[in-house]
């Protein structure tokens, strides 16, 4: 009888610890705890965001939210919890989540000229805009968002790649 409580117990812990909760705060200031979707840094600044991003070789998603602003509450309900559009978020960029009416969130709306709700936009791992949506943005939107941010990207590094032996083949003369 004892081994079988062991079993029962291990066997419950062990799958207690596949699922993935992430706990982030919503646009409407409340605490939310998912099981799967896109998991956002919690940081109070964007400079370890960026440090982060560069570490692991990513871009960056922020979301700029309000807590009265409805199409931010859809997004938390139905877009940011969805398991297809967290795995692909999850995998090709550090998401960040910014409260732009609280903390250095004021800064960064100000930084980033954001004045409608959501904005959400994609930055390079030096803080650089690649891709920008004002309003919000269901699965298709957010994906298409996504691949159109990484495709930027790749051109920012080849344009900075061939400006880079431009100058290399310059400085032989």
């Amino acid at each position: 009888m004892k081994k079988i409580f062991l079993l029962f117990l291990a066997t419950g812990l062990f799958f207690s610890s596949c699922n993935r909760k992430v706990a982030y705060e919503t646009a409407d200031g409340m605490a939310m705890t998912i099981e799967e979707g896109v998991f956002f840094m919690d940081s109070k600044k964007l400079g370890p965001i960026l440090e982060r991003a560069e570490e692991f070789d990513k871009l960056v998603f922020v979301d700029f939210y309000t807590t009265w602003c409805m199409p931010c509450r859809m997004m938390d309900e139905d877009v940011f919890p969805n398991k297809e559009i967290g795995d692909f978020m999850n995998e090709n960029f550090i998401n960040y989540k910014v409260n732009a009416e609280k903390g250095n969130g004021v800064n960064l709306k100000t930084l980033y000229n954001v004045n409608v709700y959501p904005t959400l936009i994609f930055l390079d791992s030096k803080g650089r805009e690649l891709v920008r949506h004002e309003g919000a943005a269901y699965f298709t939107k957010l994906r298409e968002l996504g691949n159109e941010a990484l495709a930027a990207a790749k051109a920012l590094e080849a344009e900075e790649a061939a400006n880079m032996q431009e100058e290399d083949e310059g400085s032989n003369y």
